[in-house]
C-alpha cells in the first residue's frame, strides 16, 4: 500500500500485477470451464422441476376445462327440455309437476316402465298423464312418497285413446313393447273406430282423452302416421304410428296434475308460470 501511494498513478507494483494476472487468468478461465457444467446441475434440476410443475398444472386445467364444457352441454340440454316442458303446459292447458327419470326397468306385470323422482309428496297419484316436451310419455301406475312408476306408451299392455288431428276420427293405440334395446324408433298400432276411414301418412295423432282426464287428458301429441295397411278379409284399416317422444333419451318429464295441487316442488301452471 505504501509503495502504491508513493508511485501515484504509475505504481511500481503494476508490472508485478500484470505478471500475476497473465499467470493466473488462464488458470481461472480453465477452472471455470471445467466446473461450470457441474455448477449448472442444480439450476438444471430446478428448471426441470418448474417445467414439470407447469405441465401438471396445464394438464389439470385442461381436464377441468373439459369437465366444464361437458357440464355446459348437459346444462344447456336440460334448460332446453325445461323450456319445452313449459311450452307443453301452455299448449295442452294443464298444470305440470316436473320430474326426472331416475330408473328404467320392469314393474309389476308391466315390462316397459321408468321411475321418476316425484311421488305423493309432489302431489302425484296413480292414473295421471305423463308428458315430455315432445309429447305423450305414458301414465303413472304406482306411487311412493318420493318416487313414481310410469308405464310407457310403447308397453305392450298400454292402450291409449287417440284421435286423428285433421279428421278428428278416434281409435285406440297399442304399444308393441319394443323398448328392450331402446330402439330404434319403437312404433304403435292404431285401429280406428270408423273402419271406413283411411288415415293419411304424416297425419298427427293426439290423445282422445279419458273421462275426468284419467289416465289420459285430451289433446296431447302422440305421433304421426307412418304407414297404413288394409285387411281385405274384414275390410279394416291398420295404421302404424311413430311416437314423437324419444324413449331412449328420457330425462325431464311433466306429470299432469289438477290446478292448485299441493306439491313439494314448483308446479308449472297452464300459462307457463311457476307456482
Amino acid at each position: 500500500m505504501s509503495l502504491d501511494s508513493i508511485g501515484g498513478q504509475a505504481s511500481p507494483l503494476d508490472p508485478a500485477r500484470r505478471l500475476v494476472g497473465e499467470i493466473y487468468a488462464p488458470v481461472d478461465s480453465g477452472v471455470e470451464s471445467v466446473l461450470g457444467p457441474f455448477l449448472a446441475v442444480p439450476r438444471w434440476f430446478e428448471s426441470q422441476d418448474a417445467l414439470r410443475a407447469d405441465v401438471d398444472r396445464l394438464q389439470a386445467e385442461n381436464t377441468s376445462l373439459r369437465g366444464e364444457l361437458a357440464g355446459i352441454d348437459f346444462d344447456r340440454n336440460r334448460l332446453v327440455e325445461y323450456d319445452g316442458l313449459t311450452a307443453t303446459a301452455e299448449q295442452i292447458g294443464y298444470a305440470l309437476v316436473p320430474a326426472r327419470v331416475i330408473g328404467v326397468g320392469p314393474a309389476q306385470a308391466f315390462s316397459r316402465t321408468v321411475t321418476i323422482d316425484a311421488g305423493s309428496q309432489a302431489g302425484l297419484r296413480p292414473d295421471l298423464t305423463v308428458v315430455s316436451a315432445a309429447g305423450l310419455v305414458g301414465r303413472v301406475i304406482r306411487v311412493t312418497t318420493g318416487t313414481a312408476t310410469v308405464l310407457l306408451l310403447i308397453d305392450a299392455d298400454s292402450t291409449v285413446g287417440g284421435r286423428l288431428a285433421s279428421s278428428m276420427k278416434i281409435g285406440f293405440l297399442r304399444g308393441r313393447g319394443e323398448l328392450a334395446d331402446f330402439g330404434p324408433d319403437p312404433e304403435l298400432d292404431l285401429e280406428l273406430v270408423d273402419q271406413s276411414s283411411v288415415p293419411r301418412r304424416g297425419e298427427t295423432v293426439v290423445t282422445w282423452g279419458s273421462q275426468g282426464g284419467a289416465p289420459y287428458v285430451a289433446g296431447v301429441p302422440i305421433g304421426t302416421v307412418d304407414s297404413v295397411f288394409s285387411d281385405l278379409r274384414d275390410s279394416t284399416q291398420h295404421a302404424v304410428i311413430t311416437p314423437y317422444v324419444d324413449f331412449g333419451a328420457l330425462d325431464l318429464v311433466g306429470v299432469v296434475v289438477p290446478s292448485g295441487t299441493t306439491s313439494d316442488r314448483a308446479v308449472i301452471e297452464p300459462d307457463g308460470t311457476m307456482r
